[in-house]
């Protein structure tokens, strides 16, 4: 005798069985209406469906037009007009033979069947984002690796420096020059006389000499400084 049992489990949260049209759409069969929702904005977003100008409303594709019955609707109608689109889930059905003669054994079936359980590591997980403590712990070391990144930027200007004058320094001093010529005339909006500029006799005059001693004497004391707090730091 053929004997099918129905099983039909209650899913925590509730999970619904979507219409067919609508499952085909979307890639799902069954799911929670959170999820549900969820991949209906995905798709939204994905075929660019919300208007441009109202974005309160969503313009239909000739598939939502066919699910819904409408051209155009606005988002906050979707949950209401879901309701129709959702059935129950389907049960679990076990295909399962009773024998009715009386020389067979007794026989006994087992059956695997998959159910979804919520993840236990989950509710640690809220508490743990939760925490005040852990909170401030993670924003403290948030602001640990911003300064260490900061550092590390400054330290690879530094080296680049270093690495380039130490390479090439006659190119690496005309480069500069010609960086901070171009900085200071956006800063202050003079525009010079290029022809002049072109000529070596224009930078043998004594505002050149004073600019790379200035140049030099500021490098030197910056040095001097990194030094004096390298020092002071392994002093300490």
């Amino acid at each position: 005798v053929s004997h099918d049992p129905f099983l039909f489990l209650k899913w925590q949260p509730p999970q619904f069985k979507l219409d067919p049209r609508l499952a085909r759409l979307l890639g799902i069969h069954t799911q929670t209406r959170s999820a549900i929702i969820q991949a209906l904005w995905q798709y939204i977003k994905t075929n660019k469906l919300q208007d441009s100008h109202d974005k309160e409303y969503i313009n239909c594709d000739k598939y939502f037009q066919q699910i819904f019955d409408c051209p155009r609707l606005k988002f906050s109608e979707i949950p209401q007009r879901l309701t129709n689109l959702l059935l129950p889930p389907d049960p679990i059905v076990i295909n399962h033979i009773i024998s009715v003669d009386p020389n067979d054994q007794k026989k006994t079936a087992c059956y695997d069947i998959d159910v979804e359980v919520e993840d236990p590591l989950k509710g640690q997980m809220s508490s743990f984002l939760l925490s005040t403590a852990n909170q401030q712990e993670i924003t403290a070391l948030d602001n640990k690796i911003h300064e260490t990144i900061e550092s590390i930027n400054q330290l690879k200007i530094q080296r680049d420096f270093m690495l380039s004058f130490s390479k090439d320094p006659k190119g690496y001093i005309q480069d500069w020059l010609k960086s901070q010529s171009r900085d200071l005339k956006v800063m202050t909006d003079v525009v010079g006389n290029p022809e002049e500029e072109r000529r070596a006799e224009f930078y043998h005059e004594p505002w050149s000499q004073e600019a790379v001693s200035r140049y030099f004497y500021c490098k030197i004391q910056q040095r001097r400084q990194e030094l004096e707090q390298a020092l002071a730091v392994r002093n300490t």
